[in-house]
């Protein structure tokens, strides 16, 4: 088990955990942490892509370097759970035994909001329904909670992100996985710490550079915005000393994880909406729909994911980036007209695309969605 650096971030222990393909994870635990008091109401705040639980959440929670109206700890118990594979809760990279690295089995959205259910009710001892939001990955698990545990949920705010990952952004991330597969004198078919002792830089560079074209969007490269708000003079720089410089400092095998994840990405994969679509069976549409088969995108599974976003019983407000080139308004806007009343849709009227939902870089839309949030939970 890898060591914790932060003495503030806890581990619960799942034990071996029953995966959504019937796999079991030995051994399972989450990350968390905490802010404010459990006599408090509960806000649940997942982690995203390879974010970790303070670097790539905190930017949202008052704090004395950043006061924040809605996420305050004075007023709220803020749980940060981190998804499976961002290092910090069960990950390729902190394993060990058969079942480790390369060979970790494939974790689904449910499979992690099971597990942080798992950690909020017995863990935890919370009882009364909850708040959920989120930011990417982590919008694609408040909506996964908000269906998963309709009763549970009171209040859902996923911003820049999808209840269904669509097949746009599908295609997108075969780019970033074929970036550190076709390294394979560097990835070593997964074994590059046993084989080199070191991460496959080349291919963790080329999804860098993959992801430079996705992250922001086309009128913040035209406003120079890596200029602007960064001081980093060329587009050339900003590739080596802001998007080469995320992506080598992450595990190989950890993004790819995730992005396992978040291909198959779906929440009306799961029993309580999958009828006869066959989205819950193991070899069933969400291995359709995740490995881009030809079987996805039947009638019949249209018909399940609207059934998913129906049986939302949360007020859930939606928002996303006008310039998101990953979660486009109009994919929410769908959404949105399948929730009906009991969903709103405020876009985000940002050039920063993906980056308008995290993590804090762009002060304006931070405030935005602080300000959007705080409203959203006085309901």
């Amino acid at each position: 088990m890898a060591p914790q650096p932060d003495p503030a971030i806890k581990l619960y222990q799942l034990g071996d955990f029953e995966l959504q393909s019937g796999e079991i994870l030995p051994s399972a635990y989450i990350a968390y942490r905490t802010y404010g008091s459990p006599t408090n109401p509960c806000i649940v705040y997942p982690t995203w892509y390879s974010g970790t639980i303070v670097e790539g959440n905190e930017w949202l929670i008052s704090t004395p370097k950043h006061p924040r109206r809605a996420l305050d700890p004075e007023r709220y118990f803020i749980v940060v759970p981190a998804i499976f594979g961002n290092g910090e809760s069960t990950s390729p990279s902190n394993t060990s035994g058969p079942k480790s690295g390369v060979n970790m089995p494939k974790t689904t959205f449910y499979d992690n909001v099971r597990a942080q259910h798992e950690l909020v009710t017995k863990g935890l001892g919370i009882t009364e329904q909850i708040a959920v939001l989120g930011w990417s990955m982590g919008a694609a698990q408040s909506f996964q909670w908000a269906s998963q545990y309709p009763s549970l949920v009171k209040v859902a705010i996923p911003f820049c992100g999808s209840a269904r990952t669509s097949f746009h952004n599908w295609v997108f991330l075969e780019a970033v996985k074929g970036a550190i597969l076709t390294d394979t004198e560097g990835y070593c078919r997964g074994r590059y710490m046993e084989e080199k002792g070191q991460q496959p830089l080349v291919g963790l560079k080329a999804l860098g550079r993959v992801y430079a074209g996705w992250g922001f969007s086309q009128t913040f490269y035209r406003e120079k915005g890596f200029e602007k708000y960064y001081g980093i003079q060329g587009v050339e720089n900003a590739m080596t000393q802001f998007w080469e410089t995320w992506s080598t400092s992450k595990d190989a095998n950890n993004m790819l994880h995730m992005l396992w994840t978040w291909q198959h990405g779906d929440i009306s994969a799961q029993p309580l909406y999958a009828n006869e679509s066959r989205l819950s069976e193991a070899d069933g549409r969400l291995s359709d729909r995740g490995l881009g088969k030809p079987g996805a995108g039947s009638a019949e599974d249209e018909e399940a994911f609207e059934r998913a976003l129906k049986g939302i019983q949360a007020k859930t407000l939606i928002m996303p980036c006008r310039t998101d080139l990953y979660f486009p308004p109009e994919d929410s806007q769908i959404e949105k007209d399948y929730m009906g009343e009991n969903a709103e849709l405020k876009v985000i009227e940002s050039i920063w695309g993906h980056w308008a939902g995290g993590p804090g870089d762009s002060k304006e839309d931070a405030e935005f969605i602080d300000d959007s949030i705080y409203v959203s939970l006085q309901r």
